[in-house]
């Protein structure tokens, strides 16, 4: 064995948890992408990019509940200026939708700078309930304006297109989804070990600390937002195509709700969490559907018992870490502290094993 081997343990000695994550990972992704091929339902393929979509909007609004821990229980308001920015520039304006997705982003970052500075000092149920607030005025507004379409909203909206293909069916807005999912899982993932990030976690868990800690909160809040708003408007640029008409009673408070217990159920600030729970508060309200207008009472009665049973989510924040310190546990380390003592130790470890 060389003597570089022995200088570097981590070449050595590999998490066996850390290889098997990643290849469920990957199990998980490919298999999500055949699964048009699986069925042809298209009921099923349209539940799925609805599950899908929620997904999306769960990301985003992790990133606002989960990593900076700020309530907020208007976050549709971000999903319809996505939405209705896309239905008017590609009806009224005849935009490409594509072309559409940017002034939706900058308008929804703008507004999430707006109810960012007035809740900078807020907390707790005081921030929920400027950020309900909010999401009722933007609904309020949708509902009153005639750009918008008033009470009945915008119709007719264009299929979207990419290049030469045009997007019409629900297998192919299965597949923009699923991609949309896998970026903004990314995206999140790559935050979160950010600057940006570390600064949320630590708001998160002791504002008055992370102060003192000389962090300026302020601006990491209003961060958040912007972020949240991010991928939130992208969100409903593309679910306005999708649904080719959209109404104000698509972005109330119901759904705003729905988001919330998504991140909820998954588990606040876990990204495979988040996303899990999204698929469960789509696709569970179908499963029940036999159940006629009890489904909804059965599909309740079901989330009191898993928020009873698991408090902090399906798969919380470290629950991953958690499972790889038992198996590592029960197979023994996998890794050697200092490089030192394995060249000190080589005649003990690294050459018997050899």
């Amino acid at each position: 064995m060389s003597t570089e081997n022995l200088l570097r343990p981590d070449r050595i000695n590999v998490s066996a948890f850390h290889v098997v994550r990643k290849g469920l990972v990957v199990a998980f992704v490919v298999a999500a992408a055949f699964l048009p091929q699986m069925t042809q339902n298209q009921y099923y393929l349209g539940v799925a990019f609805q599950a899908e979509m929620l997904m999306c909007l769960a990301l985003g609004l992790n990133i606002v509940v989960g990593y900076a821990g700020m309530l907020d229980l208007g976050f549709a308001a971000f999903f319809a200026i996505g939405a209705y920015t896309t239905g008017i520039l590609s009806t009224k304006e005849h935009w490409s939708i594509l072309a559409s997705i940017a002034p939706g982003v900058v308008v929804a970052v703008i507004s999430a700078l707006i109810i960012g500075f007035p809740t900078l000092r807020l907390r707790s149920d005081y921030l929920a309930v400027v950020t309900l607030g909010f999401g009722e005025i933007i609904q309020a507004i949708a509902i009153n304006l005639n750009q918008t379409g008033g009470p009945t909203g915008i119709y007719a909206i264009p299929a979207l297109t990419i290049g030469s293909v045009v997007v019409a069916s629900n297998t192919g807005y299965y597949y923009v989804f699923f991609v949309l999912v896998v970026v903004f899982a990314l995206f999140s993932s790559r935050l979160r070990s950010s600057r940006f990030g570390r600064a949320w976690l630590c708001i998160r868990e002791d504002e008055d600390a992370a102060k003192a800690m000389g962090i300026n909160t302020n601006h990491y809040k209003l961060y958040a937002y912007v972020f949240g708003a991010l991928l939130g408007s992208i969100t409903g640029s593309l679910y306005a195509p999708a649904l080719t008409a959209i109404s104000p009673a698509s972005f109330g408070f119901s759904e705003s709700l729905l988001i919330v217990m998504a991140v909820a159920i998954g588990g606040l600030g876990s990204i495979w969490g988040v996303i899990f729970g999204a698929a469960v508060v789509e696709i569970f309200p179908e499963v029940f559907r036999s159940f006629a207008q009890a489904r909804l009472l059965v599909f309740g009665v079901a989330l009191v018992i898993l928020m009873v049973l698991r408090p902090r989510g399906l798969f919380p924040e470290r629950a991953f870490r958690g499972l790889g310190a038992r198996i590592q546990s029960r197979f023994g380390p996998t890794h050697v502290t200092s490089p030192l003592q394995v060249a000190g130790d080589a005649g003990k470890s690294p050459l018997d094993e050899s």
